[in-house]
């Protein structure tokens, strides 16, 4: 399996960071996780094949999130040659076909009708999806907004768990128990933290619980990256950290 943190930002504007968006490779599979505001100019300043995204799969509806979803669509139809004809599977919570409509009927029919086979489909907690060489995509709703989950990725014996957006809570962490990585939302210092965000010490508590055997760590407002962060994860982690930067990739 293989990691890239497209977009590692947040509704900050950053100089160097764009919003949530990671691309995970694992055979024919290449699952989008988020597509947040300036992803898909991003991936092709990266040289990342965003042409051949096989799946996406959103966390929430905030714009940091989800933002460059009509642009990704709209490049597939119009923005490569030849046009795209592979089919694409949209993941999200309940609610993500009505939040679809509902940009249809801001941008167009277009969107959901875009020229190749686009299915959408809304996942629960009884839901593991099997995706081709048997990836599994699961997901867990998480303490952020009404619809916010977390995404578990499977494959073989390899295990990555996204958290998106969430607050700390002890389910996220026994249900990531033993994952390979966990990459985690890093968003405030303890002087700013409020429940829907995690702070790094708060992190670093999850990642121990779940005893993640590698953290990287995403969605840094500006005024977290002021802190020591590894030194305040550290307090309560052990294992090896990484503060991710746009364009960072790993194989795992």
């Amino acid at each position: 399996m293989r990691l890239t943190t497209v977009g590692t930002g947040t509704a900050a504007p950053h100089p160097s960071r764009v919003g949530a968006a990671h691309l995970v490779h694992a055979d024919r599979v290449v699952l989008l996780l988020d597509c947040g505001a300036g992803a898909t100019h991003r991936m092709a300043a990266l040289g990342l094949d965003w042409s051949h995204i096989t799946h996406v799969a959103v966390t929430h509806f905030h714009p940091d999130h989800v933002a460059d979803l009509v642009m990704l669509i709209m490049g597939w139809r119009w923005g490569q040659l030849p046009a795209r004809s592979a089919p694409v599977t949209v993941y999200g919570p309940v609610g993500m076909g009505a939040f679809l409509e509902r940009l249809a009927a801001v941008y167009g029919a277009w969107l959901l009708a875009p020229g190749f086979p686009l299915t959408v489909r809304e996942l629960t907690t009884q839901d593991v999806i099997t995706l081709p060489d048997g990836v599994e995509l699961s997901m867990l709703p998480v303490p952020h907004t009404t619809e916010s989950v977390a995404y578990s990725v499977v494959h073989g014996r390899t295990r990555l768990v996204y958290t998106g957006d969430t607050g700390y809570d002890d389910a996220l962490g026994d249900w990531a128990a033993g994952c390979d990585l966990l990459l985690a939302e890093c968003s405030l210092p303890d002087a700013l933290a409020i429940r829907e965000h995690l702070t790094p010490r708060q992190v670093g508590a999850l990642a121990a619980r779940a005893n993640a055997q590698r953290l990287v760590l995403t969605h840094f407002y500006p005024p977290v990256e002021t802190i020591d962060i590894v030194a305040e994860v550290a307090e309560r982690y052990a294992g090896p950290v990484v503060l991710a930067t746009d364009g960072w990739s790993i194989e795992f």
